[in-house]
């Protein structure tokens, strides 16, 4: 890693992202103190980090790692006892959770009988049963249906309106759109773009505007320039066009309603994934 700063705010979800082997996990495991930088510090809870302090994560890797012949009960019962929860505490939130979870028949199941979904349930319980104030999700969504993507976003979302700081690795750019506050964006182990989500959003904005409307525009002569145009249903048409720093959007779509029938007029916001894509090469190209 070199010269990583990066602050996460409270109460937030912060989205690590990054290509293979941009050193997100390296992070990640220097933050919960698998390993140990050469240099640097970590601060958590506006100190330095100490060895007490990884009890308040929860960590859940992208590596799975369950003991396959035990049963799911007695399995988390042992995570969370290893977690700091007691003798009593621990049976009732499981039992909570895998209910939660839509899993409670599964108690007594053998960790092999699960599918590859059902497994990811067990590890997201674990990470999370001992209430912890930082928690770390390495592709929390690996090996769900779209169902239970969504019923862990809800859990995440709910996590962090309960105090809870996530930290969310992904490459899984619709996810960030839909969950993120703040993100940075790491390459060849270096950050390239931090902020939040919004800011960084307005910041890669091009003047772009998807206009769907009835006739050609091509070979119109008109004031701004038409990146591209698709056949849509019913004789419609779909223009992506680009106007000029000193033209506004009433410039252009007065513009437009002279010659063709606008049916919808919307500016192209970029997408989380198309901001990815553009830093990263622009970085490789440097």
């Amino acid at each position: 890693m070199k010269d990583i700063n990066i602050d996460v705010p409270k109460q937030s979800i912060f989205g690590l992202l990054g290509p293979n082997g941009a050193g997100k996990t390296t992070l990640i495991r220097i933050i919960t103190q698998i390993i140990f930088a050469d240099t640097g510090r970590v601060n958590f809870e506006d100190r330095e980090i100490n060895p007490a302090d990884v009890r308040k994560m929860g960590y859940l890797p992208e590596e799975r790692g369950l003991y396959r012949k035990m049963k799911v009960g007695e399995h988390l019962i042992y995570l969370a006892r290893l977690k700091g929860l007691s003798h009593n505490d621990a049976p009732i939130k499981i039992k909570y959770w895998l209910e939660k979870l839509q899993i409670r028949d599964w108690y007594n199941k053998k960790i092999e009988d699960l599918s590859k979904g059902m497994q990811q349930k067990i590890q997201f319980i674990a990470t999370i049963i001992h209430d912890p104030s930082l928690i770390i999700l390495d592709e929390p969504f690996s090996g769900f249906d779209p169902i239970n993507v969504n019923i862990i976003k809800d859990e995440i979302l709910e996590l962090k309106k309960k105090g809870a700081t996530i930290i969310f690795s992904t490459h899984r750019m619709e996810s960030v759109e839909e969950l993120c506050d703040h993100i940075a964006l790491i390459n060849k182990s270096k950050v390239i773009l931090k902020g939040s989500k919004k800011e960084i959003k307005q910041q890669y904005r091009t003047n772009t505007y998807i206009v769907d409307h009835l006739k050609d525009l091509n070979g119109l002569e008109m004031n701004f320039h038409i990146l591209d145009q698709s056949e849509m249903e019913e004789g419609l048409k779909r223009s992506v066009v680009k106007i000029t720093n000193e033209q506004s959007p009433n410039d252009l779509l007065a513009e437009l309603i002279k010659h063709v029938e606008v049916h919808s007029f919307a500016e192209k916001i970029p997408t989380m994934n198309e901001i990815f894509i553009s830093k990263v090469k622009e970085k490789d190209n440097e």
